[in-house]
């Protein structure tokens, strides 16, 4: 049995949230016919995966340094 590799395990939980606030701003959007609130929850998407690179991206200095 495959098990899940790791970086795959750190990438998840920021690929869920951003997929469920999508579907929440289409919720929101179409079927409660709110569309500001759709709008402003579909910014959270790109939101999201900007936390998730920004955390996930190792960070080395210019000097060389570690």
């Amino acid at each position: 049995m495959d098990r899940i590799p790791f970086d795959v395990k750190l990438k998840a939980p920021f690929l869920v949230a951003a997929f469920l606030s999508f579907l929440f701003s289409v919720y929101l959007y179409f079927v409660e016919d709110n569309l500001e609130a759709g709008i402003f929850v579909g910014l959270w998407v790109p939101s999201i995966h900007s936390l998730g690179s920004l955390l996930l991206t190792n960070v080395k200095n210019s000097d060389g340094g570690a």
